[in-house]
């Protein structure tokens, strides 16, 4: 009988941490504080950054096509940013907090000078966290959120628009595409036929890539759920650097310590910034 609470879950980001260091993904994903019995997290100015750019536009699907910019965005983006300001967003000082806030409005302004996709309308798909069964059999499920899902109107089906605000493309290997089309495709019914990116530090509208294969897909992401599976089942998660790796190290000041907690974020998880050297 199919139990989801005992299942593996899975995720483009979890998987991520896997394949970059299974120590971090330990961390990340496994472990929990002794004390608060929560997961931990690591707040840094980038991931500040895309947090509240994320936030602020993926809160415009929610409302009605003709409401989306009857307040300035840009002031939704101050508002936001407040939950990040100092060291809880994890910055070292004034300056830097100011550059990332920076980018971040340029980031508001494109969008809000070229909307695209922002004006039509959406598909919300009902779970607050999507997933499905990838296999009953290994008892692994699939989940991930969606940033956009643009209803294209002329062939009832939806286009997948994903918001990037980091300076680097995605690997052309990448899973997320994958994975958002599988999650797309059997979390709503509407048929998937356009997939994106959209790099909003520099592009005025989202860059159309390559519908996946879904055998294809499928046959990837189970290979490496499957390895998490048996590290998860063997309690194996060691990182192949003998002193740890960029991926583990910074969760490692974590646990022994060497972090300052500075809050518990939107999902449960006790935050941590990392204390100057």
């Amino acid at each position: 009988m199919k139990d989801k609470y005992s299942a593996i879950w899975v995720s483009h980001s979890s998987i991520g941490d896997y394949l970059k260091c299974p120590r971090a993904y330990y961390l990340r994903n496994v472990y929990r504080d002794p004390k608060t019995n929560h997961k931990i997290s690591l707040m840094a100015p980038a991931l500040a950054l895309g947090q509240i750019v994320h936030e602020v536009i993926e809160s415009l699907s929610t409302l009605p096509v003709e409401e989306r910019f009857t307040q300035r965005l840009i002031d939704r983006y101050a508002k936001s940013w407040e939950k990040v300001s100092g060291e809880r967003g994890g910055f070292a000082s004034a300056e830097e907090e100011e550059k990332f806030r920076i980018r971040g409005e340029e980031m508001i302004a494109r969008v809000v000078d070229h909307p695209g996709p922002l004006t039509h309308k959406t598909i919300k798909i009902r779970q607050e966290l999507p997933y499905f069964w990838l296999s009953e059999e290994d008892n692994i499920i699939l989940c991930g959120k969606i940033d956009w899902l643009e209803y294209l109107e002329e062939s009832d089906s939806v286009r997948i628009v994903d918001f990037k605000t980091g300076k680097f493309d995605e690997e052309p290997d990448s899973l997320q595409l994958p994975i958002y089309y599988l999650l797309a495709s059997r979390c709503q019914t509407k048929p998937v036929t356009g997939i994106s990116y959209w790099y909003l530090n520099r592009d005025p509208e989202p860059v159309a890539m390559d519908l996946p294969d879904k055998d294809d897909a499928i046959t990837r992401i189970l290979e490496y759920a499957k390895r998490i599976a048996l590290a998860r089942k063997l309690g194996r998660f060691v990182c192949k650097d003998k002193d740890g790796c960029r991926a583990c190290r910074p969760l490692e000041a974590i646990v022994s310590g060497k972090a300052k907690l500075v809050g518990v974020n939107d999902f449960g998880q006790d935050l941590y910034v990392l204390l100057s050297a």
